[in-house]
């Protein structure tokens, strides 16, 4: 066994080991609104229920460790004091990952993620139709855990009104974990799934993906993809170019085929193989090669 002093690795390593180490996390997927009125929504799994009586959430967005800036979450709760917590269940995990893109500021991700806003009760800040379960919160306290890179501040939440989707409760009137189907984070591109087991999402870190407000409407109302296809199509950072649909047409002639057929539903069964083998970009060119 390995014994590691925390102060003697860097920070990215540290958390490394200790994302890797505690979970699966629940995802805390967190919408706010700015001073200028547009929103926010970003995903967090340093997050949980932290009291019943009062209802009390607490999740943290924590600094950034390759540069110290904070997210445009915290900012916007310190500024307003409210928060909506929407929990992430299987359907919709790969517009929530498109989500933790960072976008400039003032980028609405509801739009950018394929999300749909519902106005709250009680708070400013829009729930995620798409969640089955939203609570809608006022931030009672921010307590910052340090001022450096990777340094995490406490966002402590009382829940002021729930909204529960009747699709996941069973028979009795309580919420049917079966039916609820939640995520969770592990380690690097790790989720857990809770009625099956682990799969991997590809992090957004490192580019900005295009958005599923960028996904033409031929493709974004086919009945063949559903919210995760959408979110993994919004989640490359270019399309691919004429020139190499044309290639990869041309090397094809399973691809070829298919379009022969001038069956649009065909196309997009076809793309969406290649989506269930996380080949995203091989996806696009086969819904770019004949609109």
């Amino acid at each position: 066994m390995i014994s590691i002093d925390p102060k003697s690795i860097e920070t990215v390593k540290l958390q490394g080991y200790l994302q890797s180490s505690v979970g699966p996390r629940p995802i805390a997927f967190a919408s706010t609104v700015g001073k200028t009125g547009i929103p926010n929504l970003s995903p967090f799994s340093f997050f949980n229920v932290f009291s019943a009586n009062p209802p009390i959430l607490i999740f943290s967005p924590a600094r950034r460790v390759r540069d110290n800036t904070v997210k445009h979450t915290l900012i916007n709760a310190e500024d307003n004091g409210e928060v909506v917590i929407n929990v992430v269940n299987y359907d919709m995990v790969q517009q929530t990952s498109l989500a933790s893109t960072e976008y400039a500021e003032g980028v609405d991700e509801f739009i950018k993620a394929g999300f749909t806003p519902v106005p709250s009760e009680v708070v400013k800040p829009f729930r995620v139709k798409e969640s089955p379960v939203q609570f809608e919160c006022k931030v009672t306290q921010i307590i910052p855990l340090g001022t450096e890179g990777g340094a995490g501040n406490l966002i402590l939440c009382e829940v002021v009104r729930i909204h529960i989707s009747e699709a996941v409760l069973n028979e009795n009137g309580t919420i049917d974990q079966h039916k609820i189907d939640l995520v969770s984070r592990l380690g690097a591109n790790w989720y857990s799934r809770s009625n099956q087991g682990l799969f991997e999402v590809p992090k957004p870190l490192t580019t900005l993906g295009v958005g599923v407000d960028a996904i033409p409407d031929f493709i974004k109302n086919s009945s063949v993809f559903d919210g995760n296809d959408l979110g993994m199509l919004g989640n490359i950072e270019a399309l691919p170019t004429t020139k190499e649909v044309s290639i990869f047409v041309n090397q094809n002639f399973s691809i070829k085929a298919v379009l022969s057929s001038d069956d649009l539903e065909k196309q997009h069964l076809e793309a969406k193989k290649y989506l269930l083998e996380n080949d995203v970009l091989s996806a696009w060119k086969v819904l770019l090669a004949k609109k």
